[in-house]
């Protein structure tokens, strides 16, 4: 059995052909495709983060308005990048969304990948200090916000103040308890991965990872999946860590299907190079059922992922992304033992 869930990047855009031609109808409908999505037994409704761009970008009002239209459905991102957050503000709204859909956020954030300008976290006044990397300013902001999910105390009050006070040190408000088990870090490599695992963070993989051995996306993968889990066994949490990795997966089974994603499993691999690392690009799924299933039973990665994000078009519009997500948990997920 796996936990899934869709993972929109929330593109509009006014050209011709697309069905989500201004950032209110992306918002809109990804609303409107997180009740679809329960309705069809979903189980999490995830949003891409990306600045400067016409995509999905400040989170928590779409978090919030889904956790208020929906009553099981988990709500999460896939990834905030950390370079550009207040960490303490970011707690706040983080505490206030939890607290709205009663606990069901699945929050996940990370470096951040290459942005849309050069160095965007300076224009939101973020810089790495003198003997640090914009890497190493994500990271610090990360654990800044891990700490203020624990909810203990740390300001001085004011002893004049206009409201009363508790007593002792002021912790950040409002405080959602057990969120910080539900953040994710997205990491692109095996380091990264094994120190999420240390600071008790779950595991976001995408399809993206640093090519650390040459061998198939896929197997490289499952190794980093591997590699946190002995982390996490040797740091003693007393949790147990969820894992998750995404995927674009297409089962055709009309035209409309076949116009959009009809080439028929030829999809590879890919490699390339960000910031000078050399990247490597997981593949796509896209075929009639019956030959989907066999092609996904040798994706290592997802077998030992127990959540699986399934990346979707939204630009298409909610009625087609829902007919997506119906095929893969009618025709897909049963024989693969997923449902």
């Amino acid at each position: 059995m796996k936990k899934i869930g869709f993972l929109s990047f929330g593109h509009w855009s006014p050209q011709r052909g697309s069905a989500t031609r201004t950032a209110s109808d992306a918002l809109l409908q990804a609303i409107d495709l997180s009740v679809a999505a329960e309705e069809l037994g979903l189980d999490g409704a995830y949003f891409r983060v990306h600045h400067f761009a016409r995509q999905h970008a400040s989170p928590f009002p779409l978090l919030a308005a889904v956790g208020a239209r929906t009553k099981k459905i988990e709500i999460g991102t896939g990834v905030i990048d950390m370079r550009y957050e207040n960490p303490l503000y970011m707690a706040e709204d983080a505490g206030a969304a939890d607290l709205i859909s009663q606990g069901r956020l699945q929050l996940g954030i990370s470096r951040g990948s290459p942005e849309q300008v050069i160095e965007g976290w300076r224009y939101f006044g973020y810089a790495p200090a003198e003997d640090e990397t914009d890497a190493d300013l994500g990271r610090r902001h990360a654990q800044v916000f891990l700490q203020m999910l624990e909810g203990h105390g740390f300001a001085e009050p004011n002893p004049r103040p206009m409201f009363p006070n508790p007593p002792g040190k002021l912790r950040l408000e409002p405080h959602s308890d057990g969120l910080k088990d539900r953040i994710w870090w997205g990491a692109g490599s095996n380091k990264t991965a094994e120190w999420a695992a240390m600071l008790g963070m779950n595991l976001q993989s995408s399809t993206l990872k640093d090519d650390e051995t040459g061998e198939p996306f896929h197997i490289q993968q499952a190794q980093q999946i591997r590699a946190y889990r002995e982390a996490w066994k040797s740091a003693g949490h007393s949790r147990k860590p969820r894992v998750s990795v995404s995927r674009s997966i297409f089962a055709i089974t009309n035209d409309e299907d076949r116009m959009y994603f009809g080439r028929g499993g030829k999809e590879q691999d890919s490699v390339g190079f960000i910031e000078q690392q050399r990247s490597i690009f997981g593949r796509s799924y896209a075929d009639e059922p019956d030959k989907l299933i066999e092609q996904l039973k040798g994706d290592e990665g997802i077998k030992e992922a127990d959540t699986l994000l399934l990346t979707i078009p939204n630009s298409l519009g909610v009625d087609y992304n829902s007919h997506v997500i119906e095929n893969i948990l009618t025709e897909v997920a049963p024989a693969l033992g997923w449902r």
